[in-house]
């Protein structure tokens, strides 16, 4: 379903306070992975990617202006937001105001339910409820394309969790202008048939942040892997098969093309000087226990981002079984079912 998400300015109230703009935004599994960039500064992608929103784990994300304030003023999850994170929120904030032309600080307060920096796209559903509330709290009108350039801009994966179900994000074109190049990067959404009823069974091996992250382990990737280029261009290719699949509705096809994406992401990281490795012997007990329930009939295929923790893709009616199965080989971690969930928006009664 396409998202006409549109934000409109919110005006400050008598006493010079700005009401508060909340917005809600879900995080989503790409099941063609996006894995390099070709242009860091402008969070431009190499190859196109194709996700799932899901129902689960949501961000919530207050924003009011402070004006007269000297500096913004950042927390998560009811902590002051410190280091790389503070410094991406406030650099993000400082596109806004630069395309708002408005100088005012901000309070900015997020409550994120998905644990950070594990490889759950934490930072999609954050960045995807932070666009849309400062879009709103600075006044930028934008429709769910712009929101999604914008979300682009402080995590990638971000412009897909503007949408809801399906979203491929298009790499744009190399070359011209910043914003020749700017406009052309932006997540639409993507037809599946109406039958298509999946799960995707969450298995939290590991929910502490990562040795490595996510933008280290793909620079790296980039430049050492052999293995990379040959990757990226089959990936164009899945993403023609995963396109197709959807729009029959095709489950068994959909997990074949998601499982040897991922995994084919992960051999590059494994070939990679030095390597990079997210898998853990906890992450191999869950793809042994999906091999075994595929060859006792039940369709179950894996995807995996960047960290150990597994995504299992499979009917719904099917989500409970694979559940105790992923549950059996990794005792003791927690497991979630998923489905398709909303792009993000604005709360209502929040802008006025």
């Amino acid at each position: 379903m396409r998202s006409e998400q549109r934000t409109a300015p919110v005006r400050p109230s008598e006493d010079g306070e700005a009401v508060t703009v909340t917005a809600v935004a879900h995080p989503n599994i790409a099941l063609v992975k996006y894995w390099g960039k070709s242009d860091e500064r402008l969070f431009l992608p190499r190859t196109d990617s194709l996700s799932m929103t899901l129902d689960v784990f949501p961000t919530t994300t207050r924003v009011r202006l402070a004006p007269g304030a000297e500096h913004d003023t950042l927390t998560f999850n009811g902590a002051p937001a410190t280091g790389e994170a503070r410094r991406r929120i406030a650099g993000f904030l400082d596109l806004v105001r630069e395309r708002a032309a408005l100088g005012h600080r901000a309070v900015v307060d997020t409550e994120n339910t998905v644990p950070t920096g594990a490889g759950l796209a934490s930072s999609a559903s954050g960045f995807a409820a932070l666009a849309v509330a400062a879009a709103a709290a600075y006044g930028l009108a934008s429709d769910a394309t712009a929101l999604s350039r914008l979300a682009r801009r402080g995590s990638g994966s971000a412009s897909r969790s503007i949408f809801g179900a399906f979203a491929v994000w298009h790499a744009g074109v190399r070359g011209g202008t910043d914003e020749q190049a700017d406009l052309s990067s932006y997540a639409e959404p993507v037809h599946a048939a109406e039958r298509f009823d999946p799960a995707l069974v969450i298995a939290v091996v590991d929910a502490g942040p990562k040795a490595l992250s996510s933008r280290e382990a793909m620079r790296r990737t980039v430049d050492t892997s052999p293995l990379y280029e040959p990757w990226a261009r089959s990936s164009r290719a899945d993403l023609a098969d995963m396109r197709a699949a959807l729009g029959r509705g095709d489950l068994d096809a959909v997990g074949e093309v998601a499982e040897r994406n991922a995994l084919g992401m992960h051999a590059t990281m494994l070939a990679a000087r030095p390597a990079v490795r997210y898998m853990s012997p906890a992450s191999l007990s869950v793809l042994d226990a999906v091999l075994q329930l595929r060859r006792e009939g039940t369709a179950a295929y894996v995807t995996m981002d960047a960290g150990p923790n597994v995504k299992v893709l499979c009917r719904r009616a099917d989500a409970e079984r694979v559940a105790a199965a992923v549950r059996g080989a990794a005792p003791g971690r927690a497991v979630h079912i998923a489905g398709p969930g909303p792009g993000a928006r604005l709360l209502d009664g929040d802008a006025r």
